[in-house]
């Protein structure tokens, strides 16, 4: 009566423990620990069953060193614990249970240094939920008390796994919402692809807790998270119409379970929707950018051509040669903010590839000296500032001597633009369709001045805030 009591109690306090929380982790280090204490054994063993795989598989050990990041696996039939399963009945050996021809070695697991073991099923109403064994280093045999209290306690323990589980379950199935959801909200509040990319690494790196998480795409782009690579990685395909268009890619140092997996195959799915989402978004942008330039580029070539039919005197091949300049002027920063894909444009290598151009379209021989710095300027301006060095740069090749000079600084707030030659000057009040053409854009779209002075040759100076 008093083993039946103690035995009684100690079932008890184990069932309390182990009910006292839903964490999966937590209730199988409970059940290995109490039961341990329970049964006065050295180390306990639990296994939880993965019935898509079939297998038994070691999640929780008390009283032992044991690898997790190897965990054994068996099938029902295999090993001493593995045949209490099949047989759906304890299994008991008081000594030299390695040398059992059913005991299965682990080298993960040091179990030759226990002499006894008793194993036994863990079921719900019939159901495989796992098993159970407890070990001792010297012999002993199990009293059939013993052994009744264990099979008790995982019949009892296996309802609170079940549970266990079931809450596992909804947790991922929230964790696996709530990423899903950030991932939604990133990708509906950004039109850029880049910063959904971004979203969707530091959401995934979160909801499987990684070291490390990267979105690789089939064009090359690469998006990492910050922080450390793992011993352990996981690549999962985002396909969009049956098309792989990019890997998912998570590190860290445990491995990855089948959880984990489960929950990356929808944010992998939703991250490509979200790409391709973004690549569309990104389409459209660029298409009606594209417009939005050629429109207003078109009408600056149509006032262009207006103002130079009305100039009084009319040379009509230099009038077609001046036009013909200053549409490849416009067409040569629409080609720059193409090829960027940037509002600004960087002026000194827009300014050294239309010196090429008109060097090459005129035929100088000139010597062209060049001190041009680094200043960005916005598209629109841009075009006019192009415009209007195209117009300087003719005219001193036209007019000047042999050698011009070509200056962009910025200093104070304001960009100055020289172009300066050797030739014979002003000769007069300066005038023409080209230079209407400089003061108009110099006033109305850089909203700053020229100065054109001679003594010796002739230097242009157009100063504008930056």
């Amino acid at each position: 009566m008093d083993q039946t009591a103690r035995h009684l109690q100690l079932l008890t306090e184990t069932i309390a423990a182990v009910n006292s929380t839903l964490d999966l982790e937590e209730v199988l280090g409970l059940v290995a620990s109490k039961v341990a204490d329970a049964l006065g054994a050295d180390a306990c063993f639990v296994y939880l069953y993965d019935e898509r795989a079939d297998e038994l598989v070691l999640r929780a050990a008390h009283g032992a060193s044991v690898e997790l990041e190897r965990r054994p696996r068996m099938r029902p039939g295999e090993g001493l614990t593995g045949a209490a399963v099949a047989e759906r009945s304890p299994v008991m050996i008081a000594e030299k249970a390695h040398l059992d021809p059913r005991f299965k070695h682990f080298t993960s697991v040091h179990e030759e240094e226990y002499e006894s073991i008793l194993a036994v099923p863990i079921l719900a109403r019939e159901k495989l939920e796992g098993a159970m064994n407890v070990r001792t280093r010297e012999a002993r045999a199990y009293t059939q008390g013993e052994i009744d209290l264990l099979s008790a306690l995982a019949a009892q323990v296996a309802q609170s796994i079940e549970h266990a589980k079931l809450y596992a379950q909804a947790q991922r199935r929230v964790d696996e919402l709530e990423a899903l959801a950030e991932i939604s909200e990133a990708v509906s509040e950004s039109l850029y692809l880049e910063e959904s990319i971004d979203q969707i690494v530091k959401t995934t790196m979160k909801a499987v807790r990684a070291t490390r998480t990267a979105l690789l795409l089939e064009d090359g782009q690469v998006a990492w998270s910050a922080g450390e690579p793992g011993t352990h990685t996981v690549q999962v395909p985002l396909r969009w119409k049956r098309r792989v268009i990019g890997q998912l890619v998570c590190e860290r140092n445990t491995p990855f379970g089948d959880e984990d997996r489960a929950l990356l195959g929808p944010i992998a799915h939703h991250a490509a929707v979200a790409v391709e989402h973004g690549r569309a978004v990104m389409r459209g942008l660029v298409a009606q950018e594209i417009h939005h330039r050629v429109k207003n580029n078109l009408q600056t070539v149509a006032s262009l051509l207006r103002l130079q039919a009305q100039a009084a005197e009319i040379d009509p091949q230099q009038a077609l040669s001046d036009s013909v300049n200053r549409i490849l002027a416009i067409a040569a920063v629409h080609e720059v903010l193409t090829e960027q894909r940037d509002d600004d444009v960087e002026l000194a290598a827009l300014l050294d590839r239309l010196r090429a151009m008109i060097v090459q379209g005129l035929g100088s021989g000139k010597d062209v000296a060049t001190e041009l710095e680094e200043v960005a300027l916005a598209g629109d301006r841009a075009t006019a500032l192009a415009l209007v060095f195209t117009e300087l740069l003719q005219n001193a090749f036209e007019h000047g001597g042999e050698h011009v000079r070509i200056a962009l600084a910025q200093e104070n707030g304001s960009v100055r633009l020289t172009v300066a030659d050797d030739g014979p000057g002003l000769v007069g009040e300066p005038k023409g369709t080209g230079l209407s053409i400089v003061r108009a854009l110099v006033s109305d779209e850089l909203r700053g001045q020229i100065e054109m002075s001679s003594g010796p040759g002739l230097r242009a100076e157009v100063v504008f805030p930056a």
